[in-house]
């Protein structure tokens, strides 16, 4: 994808690539334009996953990362405090509808793939399908979406979750939560300078 000045916009950035972190900032950035009339302020950053699994901990991880930074642009639901997962979801998107006005979701959440793809960060228009991976029908979330491939899928997928590296969700996590923070903080620096 292209940005108008011709600039690439990487949808899928492996998470131990050079400039990572930036790449993810960027791309975050651009989306946000691209939804601009839409964005509300705060943003609600919605962190889907449980603490109970090692890769599906992405999510909460995530969120809790965010809100130390404490930034002022963001509302973050999902932390390892206090998960959102399968069982509260439905719940916790009653509680955004009614505490905020057409507010802007990002939804994120870990999800497994192709070996090849271990370690991807992607990032797409759109809902998320929260529980893809394990062949769960949950309600669709969020105006964009970030999915961190945290391991290999199509087979025992409950055991593949628990059995992932904590070291690859964490850093994987860093990545996200630095990258999202600093992109909406952005987002919201030119759109007042362009104002």
């Amino acid at each position: 994808m292209k940005l108008k000045s011709g600039i690439d916009v990487e949808t899928r950035i492996p998470m131990d690539s050079p400039f990572a972190q930036i790449k993810l900032k960027d791309s975050i950035i651009h989306f946000l334009f691209k939804y601009q009339p839409e964005i509300s302020d705060p943003t609600v950053i919605l962190c889907i996953g449980t603490d109970r699994s090692t890769g599906d901990a992405l999510g909460p991880l995530v969120g809790t990362n965010l809100v130390q930074y404490q930034s002022p642009y963001i509302r973050v639901f999902g932390t390892l405090e206090e998960p959102v997962h399968a069982i509260n979801l439905d719940e916790t998107l009653f509680q955004i509808q009614n505490t905020y006005h057409s507010p802007f979701i990002i939804a994120i959440d870990a999800g497994l793939g192709k070996h090849s793809s271990v370690g991807m960060i992607d990032i797409k228009d759109g809902p998320l399908k929260p529980g893809t991976g394990v062949n769960k029908e949950l309600t669709p979330v969020g105006n964009m979406h970030l999915t961190g491939l945290v391991n290999i899928g199509g087979y025992m997928e409950y055991f593949v979750l628990q059995s992932t590296r904590l070291n690859l969700v964490m850093k994987m996590a860093n990545i996200i939560s630095y990258s999202i923070n600093t992109g909406i903080r952005e987002f919201f620096q030119q759109k007042a300078q362009a104002e």
